[in-house]
């Protein structure tokens, strides 16, 4: 074996397993659904024989969709270079940490609170912590660049010109390659905005759901994949200001804004009652203790627990999947191509599926507990990790007299890609932490939960205090990833992952 399992991390990783086992003991994962296999088989039915026809106004919902991605990520795009350029700001990195902290589905929930369901709303949901995204990922690709350049420019040079013929000229490939997974990433959550209203593809599949038109559901579905899968083929770059100059005038109109409802907003919903009722700071201290203890803390034990065994679920999928897209393991003869191809299928289909949509729909199938959630966070980010762990392992040279089959997984292929694999993995922990928090939206007891009651009750200050412990919770986790990285030395190239 190679000096990749090292003490340390094997250590690390025992401990993880571990600790989600305990994990395990206290999460609830029983199916509650009278005959959920019978709503399984329908569900594949319906991917099998879609029903394009029935689904209304299929070509306005993918118009909107894209329309969304494309303004959301292109805005968060623009503001997030200047944001990386800055990064170096404990200011900037600070706000960039905390805007990226909060789901797109939170920013959602916020703005519909003023400005309904405008067009802005879902724009901004998607913006606002990509630009944070953006802004960190941006500034790593920056900071791997070759300082030389810089060093032998003309003393006179402007500070952008210096820029642009040095670190930008050399980043461009990379900034340009990680924009467009992002874009990637903006159709997801650009078809999940229409779980709250956005008249997007997530709309539809809600309604067509709650009909029990499981024709239509595969209809939206497959529809969805076909666009992700062929995302590469019509997202050209002489295509992309056209996109980018039409999109805004394909994302539909709303009711007017109501301003006075924006300043009502920040001046009196967001205020904790008992500074608005002139109970001081006694009333806030017991206001704050009785949130804390009914639901901030039972939110953010049930938030731990699921992202634990999620993540550890997610790990194990993506070491077991991996071999799907490896060609050491698929061959390089036809029938390898073969199965490496349906592997590939297989991981685009897994990726490609948000969480919250795989959720909604596991939901429907099995019942509310935290099972649906975990099958659903550990298959999407699952399918992401073994995507990324196939390729580098691609990028491997074997020995000619190396094993074959089990043998060359355990102990040729498996410890020389694990470091890799477990620094995506610590990329991915802070995310998969975002992600079940908003599961809670779908019923699950996590703080999403407790955020969209708070919402339902129209009571947006305890909401705000929801949100803002969910984001310093997710900056927590990402502290500790990056120590964790640190610690055990586990190198990755950053613009590479999602």
């Amino acid at each position: 074996m190679v000096s990749m399992w090292h003490s340390a991390t094997v250590r690390t990783s025992l401990g993880f397993i571990a600790l989600a086992a305990v994990c395990a003991l206290f999460a609830d994962f029983q199916i509650s659904t009278q005959d959920p296999w019978q709503e399984v088989g329908r569900l594949m039915l319906g991917l099998v024989m879609p029903d394009f026809l029935a689904v209304d106004f299929l070509g306005q919902a993918l118009l909107r969709t894209l329309a969304f991605a494309f303004v959301g990520v292109g805005l968060g795009a623009l503001v997030g270079l200047p944001l990386a350029l800055a990064f170096h700001s404990a200011w900037v990195r600070t706000g960039c940490a905390f805007v990226r902290a909060i789901h797109e589905l939170f920013w959602a929930l916020i703005f519909l609170q003023f400005f309904g369901l405008h067009p802005l709303t879902g724009v901004l949901a998607i913006a606002i912590p990509y630009a944070g995204i953006f802004a960190k990922v941006y500034a790593e690709i920056f900071d791997e660049t070759d300082p030389q350049p810089a060093r032998v420019l003309p003393p006179d040079s402007g500070r952008i010109s210096g820029l642009a013929f040095t670190r930008l000229s050399q980043a461009w490939p990379h900034l340009v390659s990680y924009t467009a997974y992002r874009l990637e990433c903006g159709l997801r959550s650009s078809a999940v905005l229409g779980f709250v209203g956005m008249p997007t593809l997530g709309y539809y599949l809600e309604s067509a759901f709650a009909q029990g038109a499981y024709g239509s559901v595969g209809a939206l579905l497959i529809l969805f994949y076909v666009l992700i899968a062929t995302l590469r083929l019509w997202v050209r770059p002489r295509l992309l200001p056209f996109y980018l100059l039409a999109a805004p005038f394909l994302l539909g109109s709303g009711l007017p804004i109501m301003w006075s409802n924006v300043s009502r907003f920040f001046t009196q919903d967001i205020v904790p009652a008992p500074l608005r009722q002139g109970e001081g700071l006694t009333g806030l201290g017991t206001w704050l203790w009785e949130l804390l203890t009914t639901q901030a803390l039972p939110g953010i034990w049930h938030t731990l627990l699921l992202t634990q065994v999620a993540l550890v679920i997610t790990g194990a999928l993506a070491m077991a999947l991996f071999p799907l897209v490896s060609h050491h393991f698929t061959g390089r003869h036809f029938t390898g191509r073969v199965r490496g191809t349906l592997g590939h299928v297989v991981l685009v289909v897994m990726r490609s599926t948000p969480e919250y949509l795989l959720a909604f729909i596991l939901l429907q199938l099995w019942g509310p507990s935290m099972l649906p959630a975990v099958v659903a966070l550990a298959l999407h980010n699952g399918g992401i990790i073994a995507h990324l762990v196939g390729q580098r392992s691609n990028q491997l040279t074997l020995r000619q007299d190396a094993p074959r089959g089990l043998d060359r997984y355990a102990y040729e292929i498996a410890p020389r890609v694990y470091g890799p694999f477990l620094a995506l993995l610590f990329y991915r922990w802070e995310i998969i932490m975002r992600e079940t928090a908003i599961l809670g939206i779908l019923g699950i007891a996590t703080l999403g939960f407790y955020v969209d009651s708070a919402i339902q009750e129209i009571r947006f200050d305890r909401a705000l205090v929801l949100i803002l412990i969910t984001a310093a919770l997710n900056i927590g986790v990402d502290i500790l990833a990056r120590r964790l990285r640190a610690r055990l030395r586990l190198r990755h190239t950053v613009h590479s992952e999602p």
